[in-house]
């Protein structure tokens, strides 16, 4: 733990290094059918974009993990956030779909920095469950991102051209840029940074058949992969199917961020008292439990759209609790690699993010049933996976 003298003053910098993916990703979204026209593209190449800006954060995901251990934490942060910078203003110029591809992927790598390292950093500061207790509140401006960056971004489409969002990106990395390179220290100072380029990158094999890392990693990315196969096809079925206004689909929607703020402050207050293994078994069992009421719901029909919005409510609003304390737990079994074990955690949750929302778009056939299967799945097969980490578990 490095012994800065006031570490809680950096939480709301690196909480807002959390944002970049979800930004990137979900601000982007509304602006695909404009983006096809404006590029004379297919919307299906123009929706490639973002499965090459996926790509390229799965990879950068695992890239800056083990390095930030081998190398240190600050000139990586640094470097990662000022490729995203001249990315993202590559972004805003391109003339041709193939272009946009290729530097969406660039602008990837760059920001998967910003992931990463920023939870790594707050294992090196924090002990366990302060650790915890800071990565609640990051989870939730990371929650709160992924889930209100459309809504934003459809704001700013009335007002200006798809353009107008990699400015703001552009803006919002420039001054996160300027930020860290003032306030942000170099943090790590591990046994890792004497290991070979090789040893460092071998932490993921370690990692990997340990099961109860293993229980850690898949109870939060099956959660958080859940979340992705909801936001694909949510408001096809609630507009759609159930035959909501968009000004309802967006109450509905703000409910689960309701939800999710409420479940992380009350997991920032508990978990330094309760230990994030028992705040781990309460939200877990929430999330099956919710799982269940959606299996239910798909398979019957029964409670219609009602039990639908609840069983969403409790799922989404375990997403965030889940993924701070999985973390904050899988980092303290490897405090020497805790950029290895965050970058590994992380690009699970993203490549598995991106499956299942692929798997739910190409299964959608206009009812609530797919979207309900998937996403009750999710809360079961999450609350299984964290039984993994039960056998050797202790209160952490």
């Amino acid at each position: 733990m490095h012994n800065l003298a006031k570490p809680h003053r950096l939480i709301p910098l690196l909480a807002g290094l959390q944002a970049f993916g979800p930004l990137s990703i979900d601000m982007y979204l509304p602006a695909l059918p404009a983006i096809a026209r404006d590029l004379s593209t297919t919307e299906t190449i123009a929706q490639q974009s973002v499965t090459s800006f996926l790509i390229g954060l799965f990879i950068g995901l695992l890239f800056y993990g083990p390095l930030s251990d081998k190398y240190g934490r600050q000139k990586l942060l640094i470097g990662g956030i000022t490729l995203y910078l001249f990315a993202s203003i590559a972004c805003m110029q391109v003339n041709t779909a193939e272009n946009l591809l290729i530097w969406r992927f660039i602008q990837a790598l760059g920001g998967a920095s910003a992931t990463v390292i920023g939870r790594a950093i707050i294992r090196d500061i924090f002990p366990v469950h302060e650790a915890a207790r800071a990565l609640s509140l990051m989870h939730l401006v990371t929650m709160l991102a992924t889930l209100s960056a459309p809504l934003l971004a459809s704001y700013v489409l009335l007002i200006g051209t798809w353009r107008w969002l990699f400015a703001g990106l552009i803006a919002y990395s420039a001054v996160l840029l300027f930020l860290t390179v003032l306030k942000i220290p170099e943090t790590h100072q591990g046994n890792s940074r004497k290991s070979s380029i090789a040893g460092v990158y071998l932490a993921y094999l370690k990692i990997m058949c340990e099961i109860k890392a293993l229980g850690y990693i898949l109870c939060m990315s099956i959660c958080f992969a859940g979340m992705f196969a909801y936001l694909t096809v949510s408001s096809f079925v609630f507009i759609d199917f159930f035959g909501l206004t968009p000004q309802q689909y967006a109450w509905v929607f703000s409910l689960n961020i309701i939800g999710v703020m409420a479940l992380v402050i009350l997991n920032a207050r508990l978990v330094t008292v309760v230990g994030t293994q028992n705040m781990l078994n309460y939200f877990a069992l929430l999330c099956g439990f919710s799982g269940l009421l959606l299996l239910f719901s798909g398979f019957t029909g029964i409670g219609g759209i009602w039990l639908v919005i609840l069983g969403l409510f409790g799922f989404i609003s375990c997403t965030g609790v889940l993924g701070a304390n999985c973390i904050a737990s899988l980092m303290r079994l490897y405090p020497d690699n805790a950029g290895a074990a965050a970058g590994l955690a992380v690009a699970a949750q993203f490549g598995l993010g991106a499956l299942l929302s692929l798997l739910v778009s190409n299964l959608y056939d206009g009812t609530d049933f797919y979207m309900s299967i998937v996403v009750g799945l999710c809360g079961i097969g999450s609350l299984i996976a964290l039984l993994l980490t039960r056998k050797s578990a202790k209160s952490v």
